[in-house]
């Protein structure tokens, strides 16, 4: 018998994998456990890879995976295996946390650069509500998205999702599946998606990226960015690679060409634009502003953040902009037919609100939706972190509803993956920055409210997108929306819980007290004015245990912008370099720390000070505004690049490393199905489900979670960290000495080969199409 949602335009004879009528376990306490746990270890590596690259990967695939292998696990132990419906409800409730984190990583360190204070109740805040937000302004486009044009939107990695569930189904689901499910089961097995070889690849990644990260890192077994820097023939220039596993997975995942791009634009920054700072500043005798320091005496890291990281700003907000503009038809028309879809929901909904629907087709009720939008924006204007007022309120529901709508038709058409999140987040801050320009609001605190209305629509967009395609692949796989929409909304606030901590712990793991002499000799405010008080905290908090005012500095004006320690006569006597966008890597006992990048925060940032103040150096930004116009008149997507200029290109090579072997494997899968008739567009379905981006995930999750727990450790362990690295100088020739740079290439080499013949293997077994 056809469920009630078989009448659907383009598949009248749709029949979900359980059918409507069929009852079987779905909404249990260890799915939504399981979901929750898992979305927030995804959610932490995912918050880990935002802060250094700026981008995520989908967490609904991985998180399906593993949640099959785990329950398929138990069952051998005498557990009953879990169905098909709670494995999907662990998938729905475990993909909040990436979307979140992605949200939280963009925007929320931008207060830092700002010149304000990263607190704890801000960016839960931001993320509980912008979480919940986007999941509930969602809801009541289920049917006119899901149902309705079900066939028209394709949401390829929700389908995705749906076919790895499918196909790891329990002996219990599959006997409950549906006539035509069961068609499909044999050939969903011949494509190699059992949860069983899959898992075991996710696990075998985490394991491998795991005991990597934490060798290389915590016992120094070999150096972590291998680097050569150029002598006086070509001054200035230098190459590295920081070889990590979650990069090295990153660029497989992403792809050859979007790692290529970013990586190129890695090369222009260390390869052209800082020896050519290099060579015609080299001969001035005077300090060339921003910079403060003769060029003559920077080395290629101190240009790169005198002078590249402006530019580098510049061609990210250039290429978001254009991005922006080119989307703007396909935007127009996500929100014309998501008005067009909530219009028709209200109509369906209304005459049979009454009537008995089937367990396919129930949502959480549009009463418990609106009390709840009701006490999110109650929350929004009455939370004193937020600075919010009630305009801004009003616009972060306007500008809410327009892209959560956005966002969920477009992951529909496009997948989340490549759902343009970042400029619909720029779009929001550029016009909420425009509309406090003209009413003039440009104080210091209007950077935050500003900063909260662009943060809690991003985080709502994000949200909204990844719970869209969540409903599909329950449509698909027969699960009862409203449990799901509850999984989600579980999954989002946990993940938000534990979200902020996190941020500030790596933040603080990696802060340092810059002495003042150092950044801006004799810098003094007027003390009275200063309210807060704390102390040095860390390795430092040993040496001085004095209680200093806080000044949040906002302009550049004797020194840069941030945040100081000053003494009761107004004296500042420590910069507390952040450990997100901070620029100084040593402490000053000659400790090393490990600093997180954070692009896209800097580009809201500059969003916001770039309007509001007007006072940044514009002939640097301007560069790289027409670098990225450049590479757009050449056909050259210019955003992938200038994230390329913006980062390190150390960090950019492992990337492109990880699309080059995804280009290798590509090839030869190309090779092997050249018989198929399969197009293009199959073809990347075929790659998107290989063992290769399987064990790719696994070294991102693995390699993450090392980082962040080896940052936290060095924060609380410094004098054992100090001393290891002594050591391993003085005895291990893989870390320290002539032959470190050479030698700790060489772990990373096997790590890449493994990545290669794991993803390759499968591709010569695979049967000929």
């Amino acid at each position: 018998m056809a469920s009630p949602d078989s009448a659907v335009p383009g598949s009248k004879t749709f029949e979900p994998y359980i059918p409507s009528e069929t009852r079987i376990p779905e909404f249990t306490v260890r799915s939504v456990l399981t979901g929750t746990i898992l979305g927030m270890v995804f959610g932490a590596s995912s918050l880990y890879l935002v802060l250094k690259v700026g981008l995520t990967v989908s967490a609904s695939i991985p998180v399906a995976v593993i949640s099959l292998a785990l329950f398929r696990a138990l069952s051998k132990l005498g557990i009953r295996d879990a169905t098909i419906l709670e494995n999907n409800i662990a998938q729905t409730a475990g993909s909040a946390g990436e979307s979140i984190a992605f949200g939280i990583g963009v925007t929320m360190p931008a207060i830092l650069i700002l010149g304000f204070e990263l607190e704890l109740m801000r960016v839960m805040l931001v993320a509980i509500l912008g979480g919940l937000l986007g999941i509930l302004m969602m809801i009541p486009l289920r049917r006119a998205l899901i149902v309705k044009e079900h066939g028209v939107l394709k949401y390829p990695e929700g389908t995705a999702c749906a076919a790895v569930l499918t196909a790891g189904a329990s002996v219990e689901s599959r006997a409950a599946a549906s006539p035509a499910a069961r068609a499909d089961m044999a050939a969903a097995e011949a494509a190699g998606l059992g949860s069983s070889a899959g898992g075991k690849v996710i696990f075998t990644g985490f394991g491998v990226g795991l005991l990597y990260k934490t060798i290389n890192i915590a016992f120094k077994g070999w150096k972590d960015i291998p680097s050569k820097v150029f002598g006086s023939s070509f001054q200035g220039g230098s190459v590295g690679i920081e070889i990590s596993p979650e990069l090295l997975g990153v660029g497989y995942i992403i792809g050859p060409r979007i790692a290529a791009i970013m990586c190129a634009g890695g090369v222009l920054a260390y390869l052209v634009l800082i020896p050519m700072i290099a060579f015609f500043g080299g001969t001035l005798g005077a300090p060339l502003p921003p910079g403060r320091t003769l060029i003559s005496g920077m080395d290629p890291d101190q240009i790169r953040e005198a002078y590249i990281l402006y530019i580098g700003a510049g061609a990210v907000a250039a290429g978001g902009i254009i991005s922006v503009i080119r989307s703007l038809p396909t935007i127009w028309h996500g929100l014309r037919a998501g008005l067009g879809d909530f219009r028709a929901a209200q109509r369906d909904r209304g005459p049979s609100s009454g009537a008995a629907v089937g367990r396919t087709d129930r949502d959480l009720s549009m009463k418990f939706v609106g009390i709840g939008l009701v006490l999110l924006m109650l929350a929004i204007v009455l939370a004193p972190s937020l600075h919010m007022n009630v305009l801004g309120a009003i616009l972060i529901v306007i500008f809410g509803f327009l892209f959560v709508t956005v966002s969920s038709r477009l992951t529909g058409e496009i997948g989340s993956s490549s759902n343009p999140i970042s400029g619909m987040t720029i779009a929001t801050l550029l016009l909420t920055c425009l509309i406090f320009l003209v009413i003039g609001w440009t104080g210091g605190t209007y950077y935050v409210t500003a900063l909260s209305v662009g943060a809690i629509v991003c985080i709502a967009s994000s949200n909204g997108g990844t719970t869209s395609q969540d409903l599909k692949t329950g449509f698909l796989v027969g699960g009862t929306p409203k449990l799901q929409q509850y999984a989600i909304l579980f999954g989002a606030l946990a993940s938000a819980l534990v979200l902020g901590p996190i941020l500030l712990v790596l933040n603080n793991t990696a802060t340092v007290y810059v002495p003042i002499a150092q950044v801006a000799p004799g810098l003094h405010t007027d003390a009275a004015k200063l309210t807060g008080t704390s102390k040095l905290t860390g390795p430092q908090a040993s040496g001085d245990a004095a209680t200093y005012k806080v000044w949040f500095k906002t302009d550049e004006l004797g020194g840069p912008a941030g945040k100081y320690f000053v003494n009761d006569r107004g004296e500042a006597v420590w910069y507390v370099d952040p450990g997100i966008n901070g620029t100084h890597t040593k402490r000053p006992d000659g400790s090393e720390v490990r600093k997180f990048a954070a692009p896209k925060a800097t580009l809201v940032s500059y969003i916001i000070k770039g309007i509001l103040s007007r006072d940044l150096p514009w002939s640097l930004v301007l560069l790289g505004v027409f670098i990225a116009v450049t590479l757009e008149m050449s056909g050259i997507p210019s955003l992938a690049f200038a994230v390329g200029v913006y980062l390190p290109l150390s960090t950019s090579a492992p990337i492109f490393v990880g699309g080059l072997v995804r280009w290798l494997v590509d090839r030869k899968k190309r090779h092997q199905l050249k018989d198929s008739d399969l197009d293009e567009h199959q073809l990347a379905a075929e790659s998107d489900k290989s063992p290769g981006v399987l064990l790719s995930s696994g070294y991102i999750a693995g390699g993450a979670i090392a980082g962040i727990f080896i940052a936290i450790s060095a924060g609380l362990l410094s004098g054992f960290d100090t001393k290891l690295n002594n050591w391993a100088n003085a005895n291990n020739p893989f870390f320290g000495g002539a032959n470190a740079d050479a030698l700790s290439v060489v772990p990373f080499l096997v790590l890449t080969g493994f990545l290669y013949f794991v993803a390759r293997e499968k591709l010569l077994s695979a049967p000929k199409r």
